[in-house]
């Protein structure tokens, strides 16, 4: 049969030409999905690195499969000349947007593969990619437009220019997501790990995701909280890596002690103090001190302040000092160590500890914060000192009792 028999044949045998077409592309599409679909997946289910297993799960290969009935449909088009048109058009456009969202679906699983790898670091590229999905979409749009009206896609971006007041209204989220996208990769600000406390949203927890539109952040009570991302720059927050990555976490915590309590110590008291091995060389070096005051001014001495003198709260300070420089879990260097007195309010005298611990983890932290404050309330009465604390119930009760003794042994006299 020459060409232009089968040509003749065909103009006159149209309904069994398409029934051959569908025939055709039926049988293209079940080799694509066995070829693309199972061996792909064959091959990446063979291999030991989960890497290719990502990239095939966001390929789709039977989608994909998809492209080659539709281009064999493209092809074949001319077979069919009152409809060829129709069937160049419709295959273009599903071809377009299969690939299109084909492409996406392979940049997510590109984000994928890079937050798998081991040099992962926590900054996300998910916002970069986002704007590529976005212009994936927006290029498929114009060039699906073009396919239907047969115009140049260069025509229709110049006749776009007219719009772009309304579309920089539609898009205005996402421009402004895309500056704030911007901005946290280039300054670092903020990684996908990080511990965030952002008052403005009431969230506190760890960021597991950072994409063009959202920040998402799972709070401590396992709650997930999704900030805009372009709000994150303009919102007060604060990012907890720093303390991480410093390797030291503060311990900023006082005691209130009761006035009544603070006095100088007596020769007996410091001998009794002295016998502290934290404070022993402190003890010591006060009692020659004063000792030596006493020799050389003898009975010039006629109060209890002349001279030199060291209260029962100097003792204490001076020994939590050496308390938490002797503490394994505390840093000694290259962190502020110090023991502080603020000002005396109605609750007493707070003594307050500044200091950091060598692990950041927050469970260890709380307990090694826990023993110290514990260790150091049990420790205040050797130094005949007492902590503050509002009368509880018991007090009163006790108060109560003691009056109600007193009378019994004394009773009112009568007049």
């Amino acid at each position: 049969m020459t060409p232009s028999e089968f040509s003749t044949w065909i103009e006159n045998n149209q309904f069994y030409t398409i029934l051959a077409m569908l025939l055709l592309s039926l049988a293209a599409l079940l080799l694509a999905r066995l070829i693309i679909g199972r061996g792909l997946t064959y091959l990446a289910s063979r291999t030991q690195t989960t890497y290719d297993d990502i990239l095939v799960h966001g390929l789709h290969p039977f989608r994909v499969a998809w492209l080659a009935p539709l281009i064999l449909l493209y092809v074949s088009a001319p077979l069919l000349p009152d409809y060829q048109v129709y069937i160049e058009n419709g295959a273009l456009f599903c071809i377009l947007w299969v690939s299109a969202v084909t492409l996406n679906s392979m940049l997510d699983a590109v984000n994928q593969v890079y937050e798998a790898m081991p040099q992962f670091s926590g900054v996300s590229i998910q916002g970069y990619l986002d704007i590529v999905k976005i212009v994936v979409i927006l290029l498929s749009i114009i060039l699906s437009i073009s396919i239907f009206t047969g115009k140049s896609p260069l025509v229709l971006l110049a006749g776009m220019g007219a719009l772009m007041a309304v579309l920089l209204l539609i898009f205005r989220d996402t421009i402004l997501a895309l500056v704030a996208s911007v901005q946290i990769t280039s300054n670092d600000l903020i990684k996908e790990g990080d511990w965030l406390e952002v008052p403005g949203f009431d969230a506190d927890g760890d960021v597991i995701n950072i994409n063009l539109h959202a920040i998402k952040i799972k709070n401590f009570d396992n709650t997930i909280t999704v900030i805009p991302t372009y709000k994150i720059v303009e919102e007060a927050y604060k990012n907890w890596r720093g303390m991480k990555e410093a390797g030291g976490r503060r311990i900023k915590r006082s005691l209130q002690i009761d006035l009544q309590s603070i006095a100088f110590c007596d020769q007996q008291t410091l001998q009794r103090l002295g016998r502290i091995d934290l404070v022993h060389d402190y003890v010591q070096e006060k009692i020659k001190s004063i000792e030596q005051f006493q020799a050389e001014k003898g009975s010039q001495i006629d109060s209890p302040l002349d001279g030199p003198q060291v209260t029962n709260l100097s003792v204490f300070r001076h020994y939590i000092e050496a308390y938490l420089k002797s503490h394994s879990e505390i840093h000694r260097e290259g962190m502020d160590l110090l023991v502080r007195e603020l000002t005396p309010n109605q609750t007493g005298l707070p003594v307050e500890i500044y200091g950091f611990t060598r692990t950041t983890d927050w469970l260890e932290y709380e307990s090694i914060q826990s023993d110290i404050i514990d260790h150091l309330l049990a420790a205040a009465p050797y130094f005949d000192l007492r902590v503050f604390q509002d009368p509880t119930g018991r007090d009163f009760s006790t108060l109560v009792g003691t009056a109600v003794l007193r009378e019994s042994y004394y009773p009112p006299s009568e007049n």
